[in-house]
């Protein structure tokens, strides 16, 4: 009895042979092709995804920011016509804290009467309502 024949390569070796004919082929090249363009394609999508995932987060943050932008800037107003009210309002405790004085002077004065009094609160009076 005669051994069967040993091939001429190991296994390996001719299974890797195939399987680079059947790469080698049209419909091998193709689909290595294909893979290559599938692959910056899947890229750009990715980043299209990212981009408008970013998009959707940013813009409640952007209506947000307009949103706190317009009421700084009515604050402000409110601001600025408060300060001149303040103003006006210091201006009248100042006029009357005058004329109190003027009053107390009059009343506590050692020759005050009756009359210089009234005479005293009657010309502040004409004073305060010029104003």
């Amino acid at each position: 009895m005669t051994p069967p024949p040993t091939p001429a390569a190991p296994q390996w070796v001719q299974a890797l042979i195939s399987g680079l004919a059947a790469l080698g082929g049209a419909s091998g090249l193709a689909a290595i092709a294909a893979v290559v363009i599938q692959r910056g394609k899947f890229k750009a999508d990715a980043a299209d995804t990212l981009t408008d995932a970013a998009l959707t987060l940013v813009q409640p943050l952007r209506t947000r920011v307009s949103e706190l932008e317009h009421e700084a800037l009515v604050a402000r107003e409110e601001l600025a016509t408060m300060r001149v009210q303040v103003q006006q309002l210091q201006a009248a405790v100042r006029t009357l804290r005058r004329t109190l004085d003027r009053w107390r002077t009059a009343v506590m004065s050692p020759d005050a009467t009756l009359r210089r009094v009234r005479a005293t609160v009657s010309e502040s009076t004409e004073q305060l309502n010029d104003l």
